[in-house]
């Protein structure tokens, strides 16, 4: 029997209730993934494409409202059902806030959790037909979270481009989120469930980078013992993501642009071209107009990527999603470490949004990471870096006279003309009769 196509996540701190639902949910052929605690079901999410939650919500440690939390804010989409063995009106009401499309009381029928399994996935996909994948409510969009100018401008350009297979080329500096941005122009239109390839052209030794990204045929070079895919083969009829293009060589840029324009593939070695459909994201921190100039980029193949550009912002420019920011990671090292969510207090919060960030996201990521390994159950001011901090510059340098910062002047051309006072009044362009008198003085 084939598998259906969603993927169901079940959590529950009662094992036995796990195989429970596992074994039902098997006889109706889905696909299932368990965790007993929400730190595992975390890293399940964070791995792994989920089409359905179902969890408990009375759990050790951080219990299913939490988690319910969790996934309204960094998987919108994701519709959750709740089984519980204490119900009570008010978390009723709780859990439909928060999203949940059903609510099931242990103990249950096999038939009365096949019928809010249905209501659940039917709800959810007429949901997803009425409404704009923006979050308005709690300012995401797949993974880029954010309610500032700069990252409505993102996402009204992605909505654009979604459902389509033009070429995608994102601008910005290190750190500020590129990929994510390309992977939610694949994962939120309508070739979500087809591959995504993300490939780091710097990370990739020159010389392989030819052969990884278009596959090489048996004897093609040394070593080459065997026919094999690139990274073009594997994401056909999907997204491929290429980080970094500025650092692909020429020989590299020159197969690219027969892949824009053909829409096929030679393999290294190989004479045949292979026809594929694949969807192009391409993005760098480089400047290339500067290397076109340097005649280190081509042109026409910065022409064919450039079909749509979006520029991603650095956080200095999108001060406002710092406190969102901040809750992400916050929650997720969280729990990563601490098993609970970890706050953090208006001051230091404070010193986070007057800071520039020129490491942008990234930066704040591994400074909130550290922040939460050091602290107890808040992030405070003594828990953030020293240069994030105010610090009161002290001028390291003596001031001194006028009449000594000249006579020191006059002595140093002097010493420069060989104590020649006709050459060194040309320079300083006083007569030698000046020279003496200020000498004498």
């Amino acid at each position: 029997m084939l598998l259906r196509k969603e993927n169901i996540l079940i959590v529950d701190d009662d094992v036995n209730i796990l195989e429970l639902l596992q074994r039902h949910l098997q006889s109706w052929n889905y696909h299932t993934f368990k965790a007993i605690s929400v730190k595992e079901a975390v890293a399940i999410l964070r791995d792994t494409k989920i089409d359905l939650l179902i969890t408990d919500l009375k759990m050790p440690e951080v219990d299913g409202f939490e988690l319910i939390k969790f996934v309204s804010e960094h998987y919108p989409k994701l519709p959750k059902l709740v089984v519980t063995g204490y119900p009570s009106v008010q978390e009723s009401l709780e859990a439909i806030k928060s999203g949940v499309v059903d609510y099931l009381t242990k103990p249950f029928t096999k038939d009365e959790l096949k019928s809010a399994l249905d209501k659940t996935l039917i709800n959810s996909e007429e949901v997803e037909q009425s409404k704009s994948s923006f979050d308005e409510k709690n300012k995401v969009y797949g993974e880029i979270i954010g309610s500032s100018v700069k990252i409505n401008e993102v996402i009204q350009i992605i909505e654009r481009v979604k459902d389509n297979k033009a070429t995608v080329f994102i601008k910005g500096e290190s750190g500020t989120g590129k990929e994510l941005v390309a992977r939610a122009i694949h994962y939120q239109g309508k070739f979500s469930r087809a591959p995504f390839i993300a490939v780091n052209c710097g990370g990739i030794p020159e010389n392989l980078l030819e052969a990884e990204l278009f596959g090489y045929v048996k004897g093609a070079f040394t070593g080459a013992e065997t026919n094999r895919e690139g990274f073009f083969q594997a994401a056909n009829g999907g997204t491929i993501f290429l980080d970094e293009i500025g650092n692909a060589s020429l020989a590299v840029q020159s197969r690219l642009l027969r892949v824009l324009q053909e829409k096929e593939v030679v393999k290294v070695g190989a004479t045949k071209a292979e026809k594929i459909d694949v969807r192009i994201i391409a993005a760098t921190n480089s400047n290339l107009l500067e290397m076109i100039q340097k005649q280190t980029f081509r042109e026409d193949l910065f022409y064919r990527l450039t079909v749509v550009e979006i520029n991603v912002a650095p956080l200095r420019e999108r001060k406002d999603d710092i406190p969102l920011l901040v809750d992400k990671f916050l929650f997720k090292y969280g729990i990563e470490y601490k098993d609970r969510f970890v706050k953090i207090t208006p001051d230091a919060l404070t010193i986070l949004e007057r800071y520039d960030w020129p490491g942008n996201i990234r930066e704040l990521e591994n400074i909130i990471q550290r922040a939460v390994i050091m602290c107890d159950k808040t992030v405070d001011v003594t828990h953030l870096p020293e240069h994030l901090k105010y610090v009161i510059s002290y001028s390291t340098e003596t001031l001194v006279p006028l009449k000594v910062v000249e006579k020191q002047y006059i002595e140093k051309v002097l010493r420069a003309t060989g104590n020649n006072k006709t050459k060194a009044a040309e320079i300083l362009q006083i007569d030698r009769k000046t020279i003496r008198q200020k000498l004498s003085e």
